[in-house]
């Protein structure tokens, strides 16, 4: 875990002047990409200078005939120079390749923002995709993804689905609210972990202290301890609480690696009542992934829907005709326009909810059949939006 010091404007600079650079490499253009960072001011200033070469071998720019030295003599007296005195061109920086574009698969020269403590489920999740990241703790999911927007980060890691308590809607209204895109995905399985201070029994707690989604996942157990909870913004915060408190009989439900990290005991272990406890994770980026057909890759989507009978049948079914298998789907309200009014009587009129529907296949972009489900599911839909097509994760 590292804090970001780089300030937006920074970054947003860096990306420019990369941009043009990577315009020119691409056009061909190798002069003008070697040339990126040259003040064209300073060259037209110097346009009537001669250029000699001087006995230590540098370039030198004179404005006036008499200052200038013999050119011969001195190329002669370059060229009887030693070796050992001449300067290491090795040192100089070399121009940037198509790979250097890209980071290592490690992460070492990536900064990962996620939601919550040193310590938390998010960033150990974030350490699986990224191994040797720089980690950036946020305060809340709103946070996270506007790092990304305002280049303070590259990517964000954070959870959309668990496998005890259901989805994280608050994430997926965000993902609707900002245009980043779902760069891949991380399955985690969650080991929690009971924790209290150096030397202190489980027998003696009287508090515990965690995130409420943990406390469900842990309801049997924790019923057997007899012990009363407190919520905390997440579990790390928990951990990081009981160590500063000192408090003998209050321990906390977190992960190992804050136990490590804020020195306390680990009392118990994998003290969630159901052990395939699995915590999905998206990674969101700037830009979108270019999909291939070589792995096994899923595709995110949301849409709006008309109204009528058997719309949302018509729907699905254009991933059924071509065999795409449905892995995901979520429903939510829309938040600008909850309630759709349609006539449906004599009588009166009928209000429905309208809904966004999220839903995830296993298909690439890059594949025919999910071109053609596409096309064919904007027939029905009154709005359509890819959110990312990226590989699929394994536990």
């Amino acid at each position: 875990m590292a804090t970001l010091k780089l300030h937006p404007f920074q970054d947003s600079a860096r990306a420019s002047s990369l941009s043009v650079a990577i315009s020119d490499y691409e056009s061909g253009s190798t002069g003008n990409f070697l040339s990126l960072r040259h003040d064209f001011t300073r060259l037209r200033k110097w346009e009537s200078c001669r250029v000699v070469v001087s006995a230590q071998g540098a370039i030198t720019s004179v404005e006036n005939e008499k200052h200038a030295v013999d050119s011969s003599k001195t190329i002669n007296r370059t060229l009887e120079e030693p070796k050992g005195s001449r300067k290491d061109l090795s040192i100089l920086p070399k121009p940037l390749s198509a790979t250097d574009l890209h980071s290592p698969n490690d992460g070492s020269k990536v900064r990962v923002a996620y939601q919550g403590s040193p310590g938390s489920y998010s960033e150990i999740a974030a350490m699986k995709a990224y191994p040797k990241c720089e980690t950036v703790p946020c305060d809340d999911f709103e946070a996270a993804f506007k790092a990304v927007e305002l280049w303070l980060v590259e990517k964000a890691v954070l959870p959309i689905e668990n496998s005890v308590g259901g989805s994280n809607h608050r994430n997926y209204d965000l993902l609707l609210r900002h245009r980043l895109h779902i760069a891949g995905e991380v399955q985690l399985q969650v080991n929690h972990c009971l924790l209290g201070l150096q030397g202190v029994r489980k027998e003696e707690l009287k508090n515990v202290l965690s995130h409420p989604h943990a406390f469900d996942q842990c309801e049997m157990t924790l019923s057997g301890f007899g012990v009363m909870r407190i919520n905390s913004e997440d579990t790390a915060t928990a951990a990081q609480i009981v160590a500063s408190s000192g408090k003998r009989d209050t321990g906390a439900i977190a992960s190992a690696r804050a136990a490590e990290i804020y020195g306390l005991n680990i009392l118990a272990e994998n003290v969630q009542d159901n052990d395939n406890n699995i915590t999905r994770f998206l990674i969101l980026a700037r830009e979108p992934v270019i999909p291939g057909t070589d792995k096994l890759y899923k595709t995110s989507i949301v849409f709006t829907l008309e109204e009528g009978p058997g719309v949302l049948f018509k729907a699905l079914a254009v991933f059924a005709l071509r065999e795409i298998n449905l892995t995901k789907i979520e429903s939510r309200p829309q938040k600008q326009r909850p309630l759709r009014v349609v006539d449906d009587s004599n009588e009166g009129r009928a209000k429905y909810f309208d809904y966004l529907f999220y839903i995830d296949f296993e298909a690439s972009m890059m594949e025919p059949r999910a071109q053609s489900a596409m096309a064919h599911l904007q027939e029905f839909a009154r709005f359509l939006r890819v959110l990312g097509c990226y590989p699929v994760d394994k536990v």
